[in-house]
């Protein structure tokens, strides 16, 4: 379902360019000079009906691909718990946790070494 709409979306997507492409330039630096290949107040009020269909028929097909894919992505972290920090013990209740502010704080952990720049850095130099 997911890739048929993806189709679906790719093309509307290039219908879009190419309906934006035709439409005459009103002034703009942009303008490649001369307006689009169809000219007529009949014809561009036609551009302009296509255009906007062609972009809600774009946003409706995002937000499905959006939704699809949220749906089989599983569930979403919003609606879950955290689990518990703290588990009991085999034989009893939970031992509360020391907040003694006393107690030195332990250094972080050394990054493991023999990494590029470690290389680098014992590499001789010319």
């Amino acid at each position: 379902m997911i890739t048929v709409l993806l189709v679906i979306h790719l093309m509307i997507a290039s219908a879009l360019v190419g309906i934006v492409l035709m439409q005459r330039s009103e002034g703009g630096a942009l303008g490649m000079g001369g307006g689009g290949f169809m000219s007529g107040r009949g014809q561009a009020n036609f551009l302009t009906r296509t255009t906007s269909y062609l972009a809600i028929a774009f946003f409706v097909t995002s937000l499905s691909l959006t939704l699809l894919a949220n749906r089989s992505a599983g569930p979403s972290l919003l609606g879950t718990t955290a689990p518990a920090t703290s588990t009991p013990a085999a034989g009893g209740t939970a031992a509360p946790a020391a907040s003694d502010s006393t107690a030195p704080a332990q250094p972080a952990p050394a990054a493991p070494r023999g990494g590029i720049l470690d290389k680098l850095q014992g590499a001789p130099k010319q």
